[in-house]
Parts: C-alpha cells; sequence; structure tokens
C-alpha cells in the first residue's frame, strides 16, 4: 500500500480550513441556559465566552445574596455545557464523526 504524502497533507490543510471555519460559525452562535426556574438565564457563545446574565428582579433580595450566587452559577455551568455539546456537535459534523486526539479549546 503506497501512502501519497502530499495528498496527506493537503486534505490536513483542507481540515484545518475547516475547522476555522467551524471555531467561527461557533463564536457566533450562543446557547442559553437558566435556573431557579428562569431566575437567572446565562448565554455563552459556543467557543465558551459568557455573553450576557439575566436576573428576574424578583430574585435580587439583598438578603440572600448566596441564594442568587448559586443560581448565577447553576446557570452558567449549563450554559457552558450546552456550549461544549454544540462544539462537540459541530466538530462531529466536521469530521464524520471521527473522534481526533484534541479539543477545540
Amino acid at each position: 500500500m503506497e501512502f501519497d504524502l502530499n495528498a496527506i497533507l493537503k486534505q490536513v490543510q483542507n481540515l484545518q480550513a475547516q475547522m476555522k471555519t467551524v471555531q467561527n460559525e461557533l463564536a457566533a452562535q450562543t446557547v442559553t441556559a437558566e435556573s431557579g426556574g428562569g431566575m437567572v438565564t446565562a448565554v455563552v457563545s459556543g467557543r465558551q465566552e459568557i455573553k450576557q446574565i439575566k436576573l428576574d428582579p424578583i430574585c435580587v433580595d439583598p438578603r440572600d445574596i448566596p441564594m442568587l450566587e448559586d443560581l448565577i452559577v447553576a446557570a452558567v455551568n449549563q450554559a457552558l455545557k450546552k456550549s461544549r455539546e454544540l462544539a462537540n456537535d459541530e466538530m462531529r459534523r466536521l469530521t464524520g464523526g471521527l473522534p481526533l486526539p484534541f479539543d477545540l479549546f
């Protein structure tokens, strides 16, 4: 069996270009997650960047800051998880399900 190194290098270059495109697409996409029945909402990009945190005014009680902090952490963690799932789905689409030995981020 012969290998055409030039053909393999060209495929790698094509894959790198496609990965860059996917990374740019992910940067433009967002996922949203909430906690506390919608009292706290987190919006995260497909590149794992927090874009927005929204608080329902009802949950802003100066006497219960620890609860609010917990709700924010829960919403952000959910949004980050969804963002990772989005990135993984995009990479599986790009690679046809072929597992790669590296992460996008």
